[in-house]
């Protein structure tokens, strides 16, 4: 092998081979690339996170280990010429190629966040497995061994960090939903404080929507009440409620689309929009087009019931309901995943959550139990038996109901080696369910959070689906949408209202 690789003749090839095999020295490179990727939030930040996370476990696999057990003596680099050698020739085992693992962990890792990236990061890794070869500091079955366990390693991460393989969750379609022309027939609640502090979308919205009645949401003012003040000065001409910022106004609009059986305009300008990324709907253009084509579908809206000092009280929600620990889990997740990716955020968050957590006392289906906290999903979230993570479909008419115990010795080690060792859902601490209704008793009052956010205290809670609305969303399946825009392309709101105005 040596010898033909000393054969190919000189050219430019040849030096940057050397910087480029040398720039990869102790995964350099990768970890230059992965802090360009992490300057763009989403997909790409996610991909630079388990790219490194990839790399990192590559390097204890092959360096750590399997040179340790395979001994195996390198090329023999004076048979090179000198412009083609190493000035430091490695020392260590040449059995399998640290460089071409690391690579490999790097572009695959890369290619499950964020497929288009990876065709930039692709080539750049194979280039670099190449150059050990290309500089004679490797065999061939070095570089593609190492290559298959690079890429072994950072497909394994899914069993701990899952990936989300679709950008919308299923759900039926929806024939009569009313065609919102130029937002005609439409009242939207926007919420200007929600998501970039810096940027208030009222005016772009109101642009793009002329004919709908906007409205601002007041501080200190209940946004159901300002939609129900509309509806009932204009019973004829609305047909449609909407709103625009995160989960909590989202969700006040779905209250009121449960109550009036209207269709439910969803426009995600908050933070996190997690209904909004499970319905699909990723910017303003695609709402336009999806409310002025009349194209939508179900989603199902849950609700939990609670006695107040006001007698029975009624909560819509549309993610996630809890009680115990799980609101300050998501609080702590939801300020760490912006820089380290949702699983690991939620991983650290778990571990500190239950050094501070104190036990609550439920009963559910007449048994008592003491948990750490308990978490209810409109819908069942993915994946089953580990951190609930997405929403495959919106229209299952179920509740996904997940508990963590603390009834069990030692409850709190054993859910953490359980989430580090990715069986969680193989634990006698972990129990999950699915159900149409659940109804809990607690000995004391709880405070129950929904969306990320307390609504309440309560003894007897009565979790359910309590409707259904219409939700418009583009169908990227007809050829209308298919000769404007490239399938699934995902454009940020401000960029996008910007390149339209």
């Amino acid at each position: 092998m040596t010898g033909v690789v000393a054969r190919i003749p000189k050219s430019g090839i040849d030096s940057g081979m050397l910087r480029l095999t040398t720039a990869a020295n102790h995964s350099l490179l990768w970890s230059v690339t992965a802090a360009l990727l992490a300057t763009k939030p989403g997909s790409t930040r996610r991909a630079a996170l388990r790219g490194m996370v990839s790399v990192g476990g590559t390097t204890v696999v092959v360096n750590f280990v399997l040179k340790s057990l395979f001994v195996r003596r390198r090329p023999a680099a004076e048979v090179l010429p000198a412009h083609r050698r190493l000035v430091k020739v490695p020392t260590s085992s040449s059995f399998p190629s640290g460089h071409a693992a690391c690579a490999a962990a790097f572009a695959t890792a890369v290619a499950l966040e964020s497929p288009r990236t990876a065709l930039a990061v692709g080539p750049l890794a194979a280039t670099v497995a190449y150059s050990r070869v290309h500089t004679g500091v490797h065999w061939p079955s070095d570089v593609l061994v190492g290559a298959a366990i690079g890429s072994g390693v950072a497909l394994a991460t899914r069993r701990w960090w899952p990936v989300r393989e679709s950008d919308e969750a299923e759900a039926r379609v929806v024939r009569d939903a009313p065609a919102l022309v130029a937002g005609n027939g439409l009242v939207l609640a926007v919420n200007p404080v929600s998501g970039d502090p810096y940027y208030d979308p009222t005016l772009d919205i109101a642009t793009a929507l002329p004919a709908a009645l906007v409205l601002r949401t007041e501080p200190g003012r209940d946004c159901v009440e300002q939609l129900e003040e509309a509806l009932a000065a204009h019973p004829d001409r609305i047909v449609a409620v909407g709103a625009a910022g995160g989960d909590g106004t989202i969700a006040a609009a779905a209250a009121v689309a449960v109550r009036h059986k209207l269709p439910l305009v969803v426009i995600p300008t908050g933070t996190l929009n997690h209904f909004a990324r499970d319905l699909g709907v990723y910017d303003l253009r695609e709402v336009v087009d999806a409310t002025g084509a009349g194209e939508a579908v179900a989603v199902d809206i849950a609700g939990v019931e609670f006695d107040t000092a006001d007698g029975v009280r009624t909560h819509y929600w549309i993610n996630t309901a809890s009680l115990g620990s799980y609101p300050d889990l998501v609080r702590l997740r939801e300020k760490w995943q912006e820089r380290w990716g949702k699983w690991p955020a939620f991983a650290a968050a778990l571990v500190v959550t239950l050094r501070r957590a104190t036990p609550i006392r439920i009963r559910v289906d007449d048994r008592w139990h003491d948990v750490w906290f308990l978490f209810v999903g409109n819908g069942p979230y993915h994946p089953h038996g580990a951190v609930p993570a997405f929403r495959s479909r919106l229209d299952e008419g179920l509740l996904d109901v997940r508990w963590l115990r603390a009834d069990l010795r030692f409850s709190r080690t054993r859910a953490v080696l359980a989430l580090a060792l990715a069986a969680v859902g193989h634990s006698k601490v972990y129990g999950e369910r699915q159900t149409r209704e659940l109804i809990v008793d607690l000995t004391a009052p709880q405070a129950v959070a929904a969306d990320g956010e307390v609504i309440g205290e309560g003894t007897r809670l009565r979790f359910g689906i309590v409707g259904r609305v219409a939700a418009y969303r583009r169908n990227e399946d007809n050829p209308r949408w298919a000769d404007r825009y490239r399938p699934h392309h995902r454009r940020p709101l401000a960029r996008l209202l910007a390149r339209d105005s």
